[in-house]
């Protein structure tokens, strides 16, 4: 059983859900911090995913499901602020199914790095830092160059993931896909949220031979994701002990996969294919899945996950391609709580469930 510094997994990430009221705004709390990153969605609808995070502000939303650049208070709702317990929503002009319809039931996973952040001077771009590095996650926010440079990301200890995207435009384009790096498949191996692409990096999204340190990501010259004059933004998670892990496995017949901790978010994706699936979002609270990539209702048709682990979590006995077949490779990254503690000492009475 790995040892982790952190006691509460609760007081760095958070899983809430809530059933719309249609009230307008309506301030959601039970997160226990201010989140710095909300990623929430309509469980019972097609609404896109929302992310928001608190470098951009309130108002501004992000989607995993699409390429459009950030939209300013959305037309179906939107998230508003943050909380020193959670976030606000509120209707936009066209109502609040995005985020409190009174018939709809909604999830939000809170992430917490450190507010609005401050500017970073680490890399060759000067950068505005959101970091919590005892969590390893942190939000970086830069202005393009559109030449090979370098980002600070405050962590400390070198990235396992990280999540960019270009989301302002002059005219160039006004769409922008999500280029996603996992240390597991590789420096030249990128993924994207809003196709199922496999895609090889030609060095023009990061470095491919160290796309990240301990203090820098290392970013490229390509124009969709490192335009000039233009903002592009990245989530950056590092492996802690105990707490979070980004990793790889092969699909089969009740697959195990070892992850130190007890999760309660997985992110996923198939990743042996060049053409391959779409991804996957468990956590424990939802009875189903959701898609990143797709704007779908959460999808109940069977639960993937049988066992959420002490140290890691099982697949079942039925595999399917999205996430659990023999003969594929998947990629994932985990948040979840360790059983022990530092020095060998139980964590927090009560932290293993939050």
């Amino acid at each position: 059983m790995a040892y982790t510094t952190i006691n509460k997994f609760t007081e760095h990430f958070k899983t809430i859900t809530y059933s719309g009221n249609g009230s307008n705004p309506r301030t959601l709390t039970g997160v226990g911090f201010e989140p710095s990153l909300v990623w929430q969605k309509n469980r019972t609808d097609g609404n896109g995913h929302t992310l928001a995070d608190a470098i951009r502000g309130g108002g501004k939303t992000l989607s995993s499901d699409g390429t459009a650049m950030q939209i300013t208070d959305k037309a179906d709702g939107h998230i508003d602020a943050f909380t020193s317990d959670g976030f606000t929503v509120g209707a936009g002009s066209g109502g609040d199914a995005r985020v409190n319809d009174g018939s709809h039931n909604y999830v939000a996973f809170n992430f917490k790095a450190n507010g609005a952040g401050s500017s970073n001077t680490d890399g060759t771009i000067t950068a505005t830092v959101s970091a919590n590095p005892s969590a390893g996650f942190s939000i970086i926010d830069f202005t393009g160059t559109e030449a090979n440079g370098s980002v600070g990301h405050g962590l400390g200890v070198e990235p396992s993931m990280f999540i960019m995207r270009r989301y302002t435009d002059d005219g160039y384009s006004s769409t922008s896909a999500w280029y996603i790096y996992n240390k597991s498949l590789g420096a030249n191996k990128y993924l994207e949220f809003g196709t199922a692409i496999n895609g090889t990096n030609d060095g023009s999204l990061w470095n491919t031979t160290t796309p990240a340190t301990s203090s820098v990501i290392n970013i490229g010259f390509n124009a969709n994701s490192n335009h000039s004059g233009q903002k592009t933004i990245i989530y950056a998670f590092a492996d802690i002990q105990g707490y979070s892990k980004a990793g790889t496995y092969n699909g089969g017949t009740n697959t195990f996969v070892y992850t130190g901790f007890k999760p309660k978010f997985i992110i996923g994706k198939e990743a042996s294919a060049s053409n391959g699936y779409h991804w996957h979002l468990f956590v424990p609270e939802l009875t189903g899945r959701l898609e990143p990539s797709n704007a779908v209702a959460e999808y109940t048709d069977y639960p993937r996950i049988v066992d959420w682990n002490s140290n890691g979590f099982r697949w079942g006995t039925s595999l399917n391609n999205w996430d659990n077949s023999d003969g594929r490779t998947y990629i994932y990254y985990a948040v979840g709580q360790s059983m022990v503690g530092t020095n060998n000492v139980p964590c927090t009475a009560g932290s293993t469930d939050g």
